[in-house]
């Protein structure tokens, strides 16, 4: 590659110097970029046209879908080359993670993905990921339950024959935005 001029851009270097660099290769002052994900979010570079993420299947989803994002920005086809080991070495999760990426570009898709690959995790609590603290709802399959739940609560909160109790248990608190 001693005919390309290269960069090199990583979390290291001082934010002067990613601005110079993507400045650079913004410019075609630079034809390759080697990058680590510090180049996720924030970058506009229209004439950027490939990109290759090696290790792919270490990524999550959303992570995936942003790193995507940095190509196809300009008139010029493009193409995200997803990297990984042997479909045999990756675990069934991975398989899915990248394949979600192969069906889809639609960030919704993925997001309802990553959800039933991941778990909803705690609804009001910290934990990201893993079983949902839901007893008897499933975010993904009951949605449309949830939703009419949601709209028939706000009714009785504000107007319904409960509107009493609700005020009496949540006092001076805005309770609309629970419903």
């Amino acid at each position: 590659m001693k005919d390309y001029r290269i960069g090199c851009l990583h979390g290291r270097l001082k934010a002067v110097e990613r601005r110079e660099l993507m400045a650079k290769f913004k410019a075609q002052e630079l034809d390759v970029l080697v990058a680590t994900t510090v180049i996720e979010v924030g970058v506009d570079v229209p004439n950027a046209t490939v990109m290759i993420v090696q290790e792919a299947d270490r990524f999550g989803l959303a992570q995936l879908h942003q790193l995507r994002g940095r190509v196809g920005r300009g008139a010029e086809q493009s193409y995200c080359l997803l990297v990984s080991r042997t479909k045999e070495e990756l675990t069934e999760t991975a398989q899915s993670r990248l394949q979600a990426l192969v069906d889809t570009t639609d960030g919704f898709e993925l997001a309802e993905v990553d959800l039933d690959l991941r778990g909803g995790g705690q609804l009001l609590g910290t934990r990201q990921a893993g079983i949902s603290d839901l007893k008897f709802a499933r975010l993904r399959a009951d949605r449309p339950l949830l939703e009419h739940a949601r709209e028939t609560a706000a009714a009785v909160a504000d107007d319904g024959p409960l509107a009493d109790e609700v005020d009496r248990i949540f006092g001076d608190a805005d309770h609309r935005g629970l419903a």
